[in-house]
């Protein structure tokens, strides 16, 4: 009886190390993916951002290159910040319209109501990022910039969360903003 109570004392340590490494790397790989991280200026490719410019209509077989890319680590809570630049191969202002429900494009100079909102919550994160090719505060509400706000969420009377599009036809490039505090 002795020798069965060691061996089968044996197998079960065996198993509880076995255990205990499978918890220990399932823990690991839960904080790199979610935990805090380093922020990437690696451009992404043109299949990755293919969904900003099916979201405002445009369509992405515009895409004519990815110029520039910031992508931070999303915190366990979800924040981060993930900006875009895109040079298209065609854009008419004529194309950057309102319907009737109010969806579309506005200029940046007449930013109003929750457009403005979303407008300043941008401008809060462009000092602090440094992303030195994005639209400035003036670019942003200027007549030559025009926004499509995809979301806007509040935490109270105040933005928590934007995606947003830009687009700057007369460089046909476009521009996208994604944030969450």
């Amino acid at each position: 009886m002795n020798r069965l109570q060691l061996i089968t004392g044996r197998i079960l340590m065996g198993w509880g190390i076995f255990c205990a490494g499978i918890i220990l790397v399932l823990v690991i790989a839960i904080a790199y993916q979610y935990g805090p991280g380093e922020s990437s200026d690696k451009t992404a490719s043109p299949h990755d951002i293919r969904y900003v410019l099916n979201w405002c209509e445009l369509g992405e077989e515009r895409i004519d290159t990815v110029l520039h890319s910031h992508i931070t680590a999303k915190s366990l809570a979800g924040d981060h910040i993930e900006v875009h630049a895109i040079r298209i191969t065609s854009i008419d202002e004529s194309e950057l319209k309102k319907n009737d429900s109010g969806a579309g494009w506005y200029r940046g100079d007449s930013a109003s109501g929750v457009i403005n909102d979303a407008l300043q919550f941008v401008e809060q994160w462009i000092p602090l990022e440094n992303i030195p090719w994005f639209l400035t505060e003036q670019e942003l509400r200027s007549s030559d910039v025009y926004v499509y706000p995809w979301n806007i969420y509040y935490h109270g009377t105040r933005p928590a969360a934007v995606k947003l599009i830009f687009v700057r036809p007369k460089d046909k490039t476009v521009f996208y903003f994604a944030a969450k505090t």
